[in-house]
């Protein structure tokens, strides 16, 4: 998985999310922490409370916007998922990163990618979080599991990926960057096939 990931953030060309405007985009970083279990690795999500002013109720990486006290986007990623959900960054090895995601909602996202350790305790911040949760990777990246949706937003039809796991809905950004890494490795593969 290393090799499918750039080795430095926003070195790829960046994903633009249907309905993307010109507005100016507001950085941020998030963690794509896949644990690494030994029975399978599992990609570890939350699910934002229903009161907050962005992406209320989403399922979602840890992450957020990148402050100007953040040194750089692993620092912000690294410490937004520590306010969030606690996870400490001694259980996260950094490996690469994914092409920069900007949103339909006003924001370039920068998502890290880190391999997480465990045993780890987590402690959401209740302000934030509402549920912490875990999917098999091989779920995520399993086509059959990869849906397309359309809505009305913003006066236009916009398209997004889903998938729907269990009593979640995975969709949005979120579905994004998990299609990002799935584009990436399938590129990957058929590269290494046909080479």
């Amino acid at each position: 998985m290393r090799t499918c990931l750039a080795p430095a953030p926003n070195t790829t060309q960046a994903v633009h999310e249907d309905g993307l405007g010109s507005e100016k985009l507001t950085p941020a970083a998030v963690l794509f922490p896949i644990v690494l279990h030994a029975a399978e690795p599992t990609v570890l999500l939350t699910q934002r409370t229903a009161h907050l002013r962005d992406h209320a109720s989403q399922i979602s990486f840890p992450g957020g916007r990148i402050e100007p006290e953040d040194l750089s986007v692993v620092h912000a990623a690294l410490r937004e998922t520590s306010e969030e959900i606690g996870l400490a960054s001694r259980h996260i090895e950094v490996v690469g990163y994914l092409p920069e995601y900007r949103t339909s909602t006003g924001f370039s996202v920068t998502p890290v990618v880190g391999f997480v350790t465990p045993p780890f305790s987590l402690q959401p911040d209740p302000f934030e979080v509402a549920e912490v949760f875990e999917v098999p990777l091989a779920f995520l990246l399993d086509p059959a599991n990869h849906q397309q949706h359309e809505v009305h937003w913003r006066g236009r039809l916009r398209q997004y990926y889903a998938m729907p796991y269990g009593d979640y809905f995975i969709w949005g950004a979120t579905a994004g960057m998990i299609m990002s890494l799935f584009d990436r490795m399938t590129n990957m593969n058929t590269n290494t096939t046909t080479a």
